[in-house]
């Protein structure tokens, strides 16, 4: 995978190339590009996709404190790298964060949003708190054992690519978390920015996810000015990752209206 000089960072990403309209892919917390490998070898024939591992996770590494905005940027430079001048943003959990402020930085190049499992807002006193042990016990412990399990169980329920997510998160340099962290941890709020938002958004949503409640995406859905469409997926907080049928025939019918 090649390696992008963005903003004074490494940034590893794919790019399927060709002259169709873009998709560019933005991951959950602890998670990597690869998370979207169920939409990018569907939807790859028709669009062209961008992935990448944001800062901290993957391949691309970090020495220094940022904020989402920060990131926003990383996305729109990473475009810039590639000389593509308009995509659709999709995002889980924080890449939906960072796709938000993408259109706030650059509307322009933002044809449209795919939030998956997103959210506008931020963390309540005792998320941060909880947020903050993980995350710390994340960064320092030598084996993660029942932190690994629950965040898997957040991500992918009892689906059975949750193991193979679990390896991977014992056996890998778990250092940079700490940095991402505190750009999840301070987030600001941008619920007020919604009715900026003049693109249209697709939002999916896992009826059982337990990070950021279907409830929440039901209130973003009124909030925003130009809703394609609300679709409930009946699975967790990645439901991209388990329920990659329902995701991409969204995700098709979406970039179909946007490109007709």
């Amino acid at each position: 995978m090649p390696i992008a000089d963005i903003n004074g960072n490494k940034i590893n990403y794919i790019d399927t190339g060709g002259n169709k309209p873009v998709i560019i892919f933005s991951h959950g917390f602890f998670l990597n590009l690869t998370s979207f490998d169920k939409q990018v070898n569907v939807l790859k024939d028709t669009y062209r996709c961008v992935a990448w591992d944001e800062r901290g996770f993957g391949k691309s590494v970090t020495n220094k404190y940022f904020t989402y905005w920060d990131s926003a940027n990383d996305a729109i430079s990473l475009l810039n790298h590639l000389n593509i001048s308009e995509a659709v943003f999709a995002g889980v959990s924080k890449g939906g964060f960072i796709s938000l402020r993408a259109y706030l930085t650059k509307p322009d190049m933002v044809k449209g949003i795919i939030l998956i499992g997103s959210d506008s807002g931020t963390f309540t006193n005792d998320e941060q708190i909880e947020f903050s042990d993980l995350t710390e016990h994340w960064c320092n412990s030598k084996v993660l054992g029942d932190a690994a399990e629950a965040v898997g169980e957040i991500y992918f329920g009892d689906d059975p690519q949750k193991l193979k997510w679990i390896e991977y998160w014992e056996n890998s340099d778990r250092t940079n978390v700490k940095y991402p962290a505190q750009a999840l941890l301070l987030r600001d709020n941008i619920t007020h920015k919604l009715k900026d938002i003049e693109c249209p958004i697709l939002i999916i949503h896992g009826k059982n996810d337990s990070a950021i409640t279907i409830d929440k995406a039901r209130a973003l859905s009124k909030r925003v000015p130009n809703l394609f469409k609300l679709v409930e997926i009946d699975g967790p907080h990645g439901p991209n990752c388990t329920h990659p049928t329902e995701t991409n025939n969204s995700i098709k019918e979406f970039m179909e209206y946007l490109n007709s």
